[in-house]
C-alpha cells in the first residue's frame, strides 16, 4: 500500500470519528437539551412569581376572603449533592425517615425531573422558616418561595366561596404548561367558577446564583423578567347579615334556604347545611380535614341548594293555578268541592267548596287534584299525551326539570317527568291523569332544587319572568359581566293570569297556612308546602316573595324531615325576609329563639297522609 492511499484512508477515518463527534455534540445540545439545562440552572434559577388572587367581597362590600403569605420549601434534586441529612431533619423537624419518603414522594410524581424545582414541604412555619434562613448556605439545593393562602373573614357561606387545593394530575395536563406540581386553583364555588379572574397570571423571575447556591442577582437585570398580574376583587350579589342569619335559623337542621332578587336574578343568600367552616381548607391540614368531611355520613360537602331534588309539595300548586288558567280549564270563579280528599289523596278540614283564591289560601289537594285532571284530559286536545306536554312545557317554562346556568359548579337538574318517562313505566295509552294524580300536588316523581324553587317563586313575582340566577353581582368596575345574567326568561303563562293567584298567595300569609309568617307592615305573598319523605318525617317547605307590589326579595326554604310547611320552613323565611327588608330580626323574640334552639337532625318520625302536601 502506498503513501497515498494510506493517507486517504487515514483522511476517510479522521473524518467518520469526526462525524461521529459533530452528530453527537448535536445530538447533545440539540436533539437533547437536558446536559444544557442542568449546566444552565446549576447558575440561572427560573423562579414562578405567584400572583394574589383576588380578593372577595360581598354586595354590600364586607370582606369575606382574603389572601395570607406562606412559606413552602422547594427543592431542585439535582443541585443536591451533599447534605447534612442530620442537621436538615433537626431544622425542620421531621425525621430521616420521614425525609427519604419525601424525596422517593416527589420522585413519583407526574412530570418529575431533577432539573426542575419542586414542593418539598408545604407551608413551613415561621419559626421553621426563620432557622432554615440561617442555614440556607448548608442546604444548597433548597429553596424557600413565599406565596399566598386564602383566609376566610367568617366561618358562613363555605358552599358559595369553595375552596382551592393543589392542582392535580388531570389539571397540568389540561393547563397547557401553565400549571406545574405545587400549584394551586379553585377547586369549588366561586373559587372555581371564576378561578380565571380570581387566580391572576403568574410571572416568572430569573437569578444567577453561585456554586453555593447564593443569589448573585437578577439575570441581566430583569431583562427576561415577566411580572405577575393580580387576580381580579370580586363583589358577590351575596348580603353577608342575610346568609349568617339564615345559616343561624338552620343550624342542626338539614335543608336549605336559597333568597333571590326578583329584579336582577342576584342571589342574596344560599344556606345548604349542614356546613363546614371554610377556613378547615387552609393550612398544612387542608387534605385530612377533606377527607373528613368526605366521609361524614351528614354529606356536609353536599350543596343542598343547587343540587337535591325534593318534592315541592303544595308550592307546586301556585303553578298548576297559572298552568289552567293558560289552559282555558279554569278561571277564578271555577269551584271544586272537598270531602277531606280526593279519590285516594287526603286533605285537611276546611270551608267546602272555594273558588281558585280559596283554594290557594287553605291549600286544598281536591282541589288542585281535580285542576290537574282537567289540564290533563283537556278535550281541546286530541290526544291526551299532547295535553301532558303543554302542561309539561308550562311548569318547565318556570325553570323546573333543567339546569338555570347559575354560575356555580355542580348544579342538578330536577326532575319533571316527560311524557315519555311515563310511556317507559306504563306502555303509551296506558296511563292517564288519575295515574299521575300526584303531580296535582307536587308529589310523585317531581324533583324541584331549593334554587329552582326560589327562582320560580322570583318568576312569580316578576309575574312572568325570571332573570338566571346568578351570585357574582360585579368583577372589578364592572358590574354584572355576564350578559346572560342581564336577559328575561318568560315563562309561557299570559301575564293576566297571575293576579288571582299572586292574591292568594297573600292570603295564604294572612290568615291561611302560613299565618305565623305574616311580618307588620309588608305584605307577603307565599305558599307553604309539605312535601313526603320515603324515608321518614316530612319535609317543611315554604316559598314567598315580598313586598307584593315591588318586590325586592324571592326565598325559598326547605327544611328536611321537619313536618309541615307552616312548622319550620315559613318561620325560617319570615325572619329572613325580615332582616332583609327592614334590617332587623328581633320583633319576634320567640319566634326566633325557637328556630335558633330547634335540634331537628335526631327526629324522624311520620305524619298521617291526610296533610301530607299542606
Amino acid at each position: 500500500m502506498d503513501n497515498k492511499i494510506r493517507q486517504k484512508i487515514l483522511f476517510i477515518a479522521f473524518c467518520l470519528v469526526a462525524l461521529v463527534y459533530v452528530i453527537r455534540l448535536m445530538q447533545l445540545q440539540i436533539v437533547d437539551d437536558s446536559y444544557f439545562r442542568s449546566a444552565q440552572e446549576n447558575v440561572l434559577q427560573e423562579q414562578t412569581i405567584y400572583p394574589a388572587r383576588g380578593l372577595i367581597y360581598d354586595r354590600n362590600g364586607e370582606l369575606l376572603v382574603y389572601n395570607d403569605a406562606v412559606y413552602d420549601l422547594s427543592v431542585i434534586p439535582i443541585e443536591v449533592k451533599t447534605l447534612d441529612t442530620a442537621l436538615f431533619c433537626k431544622v425542620l423537624g421531621i425525621s430521616s425517615e420521614q425525609f427519604r419518603y419525601k424525596f422517593e414522594k416527589l420522585k413519583r410524581q407526574k412530570g418529575y425531573a431533577p432539573y426542575k424545582k419542586c414542593i418539598f414541604d408545604r407551608q413551613i412555619s415561621i419559626p421553621v422558616y426563620a432557622a432554615f434562613q440561617e442555614h440556607l448556605y448548608d442546604f444548597r439545593g433548597f429553596y424557600v418561595d413565599v406565596r399566598t393562602d386564602r383566609k376566610y373573614a367568617h366561618s358562613n357561606a363555605a358552599h358559595i366561596m369553595g375552596y382551592i387545593s393543589e392542582v392535580t394530575d388531570r389539571d397540568i395536563e389540561n393547563s397547557n404548561g401553565y400549571y406545574q406540581m405545587g400549584d394551586f386553583k379553585g377547586m369549588s364555588g366561586v373559587e372555581r367558577s371564576y378561578e380565571k379572574e380570581l387566580g391572576g397570571i403568574k410571572g416568572i423571575k430569573y437569578i444567577l446564583v453561585d456554586s453555593k447556591a447564593r443569589t448573585q442577582g437578577r439575570y441581566k437585570n430583569g431583562e427576561y423578567d415577566t411580572p405577575s398580574v393580580s387576580g381580579k376583587n370580586i363583589n358577590l350579589s351575596l348580603d353577608y347579615k342575610l346568609q349568617a342569619l339564615g345559616e343561624e335559623l338552620m343550624q342542626n337542621k338539614i335543608g336549605s334556604v336559597v333568597a333571590i332578587e326578583p329584579a336582577t336574578g342576584e342571589i342574596l343568600a344560599m344556606v345548604s347545611t349542614p356546613s363546614y367552616d371554610p377556613n378547615l381548607f387552609v393550612g398544612r391540614d387542608r387534605g385530612k380535614h377533606y377527607m373528613e368531611l368526605l366521609l361524614d355520613p351528614a354529606k356536609p360537602l353536599f350543596n343542598r341548594t343547587i343540587a337535591a331534588p325534593y318534592p315541592p309539595g303544595s308550592i307546586f300548586k301556585i303553578l298548576m293555578a297559572l298552568t289552567g288558567q293558560q289552559e282555558h280549564v279554569l278561571t277564578p270563579a271555577t269551584t271544586y268541592g272537598c270531602s277531606r280528599g280526593y279519590l285516594f289523596v287526603g286533605c285537611h278540614a276546611h270551608g267546602s267548596p272555594l273558588p281558585l283564591r280559596g283554594g290557594i289560601a287553605v291549600s286544598c289537594n281536591s282541589y288542585f287534584c281535580q285542576v290537574y285532571r282537567s289540564v290533563v284530559n283537556n278535550p281541546a286536545y286530541k290526544l291526551r299525551e299532547d295535553a301532558y306536554k303543554s302542561f309539561h312545557k308550562h311548569i318547565t317554562s318556570f325553570g323546573l326539570g333543567s339546569k338555570l346556568g347559575v354560575d356555580l359548579y355542580g348544579e342538578g337538574s330536577g326532575l319533571v317527568p316527560t311524557s315519555e318517562y311515563y310511556d317507559k313505566i306504563y306502555g303509551r295509552y296506558r296511563w292517564q291523569a288519575l295515574t299521575t294524580i300526584s303531580l296535582g300536588i307536587g308529589q310523585g316523581e317531581l324533583g324541584i332544587t331549593p334554587l329552582q324553587m326560589a327562582n320560580a317563586t322570583a318568576a312569580v313575582a316578576n309575574r312572568g319572568y325570571y332573570i338566571t340566577p346568578h351570585i357574582v353581582k360585579k368583577i372589578d368596575s364592572k358590574l354584572n359581566p355576564n350578559p346572560d345574567f342581564n336577559k328575561k326568561h318568560w315563562s309561557t303563562i299570559d301575564t293576566s293570569y297571575f293576579q288571582v293567584v299572586i292574591d292568594g298567595m297573600q292570603d295564604v300569609v294572612e290568615h291561611g297556612t302560613a299565618y305565623i309568617a305574616k311580618i307588620p307592615g309588608i305584605e307577603i305573598c307565599g305558599k307553604t308546602g309539605t312535601a313526603q319523605n320515603p324515608h321518614g318525617k316530612d319535609h317543611s317547605i315554604f316559598f314567598a316573595f315580598a313586598p307584593k307590589n315591588k318586590p325586592k326579595i324571592a326565598i325559598a326554604v326547605v327544611v328536611e324531615n321537619a313536618g309541615f310547611g307552616a312548622t319550620y320552613a315559613a318561620p325560617i323565611a319570615s325572619l329572613m325576609m325580615e332582616e332583609y327588608l327592614n334590617k332587623k330580626h328581633d320583633t319576634r323574640k320567640a319566634l326566633y329563639e325557637r328556630m335558633i334552639k330547634a335540634n331537628l337532625t335526631h327526629k324522624n318520625t311520620n305524619d298521617s297522609a291526610a296533610t301530607k302536601t299542606r
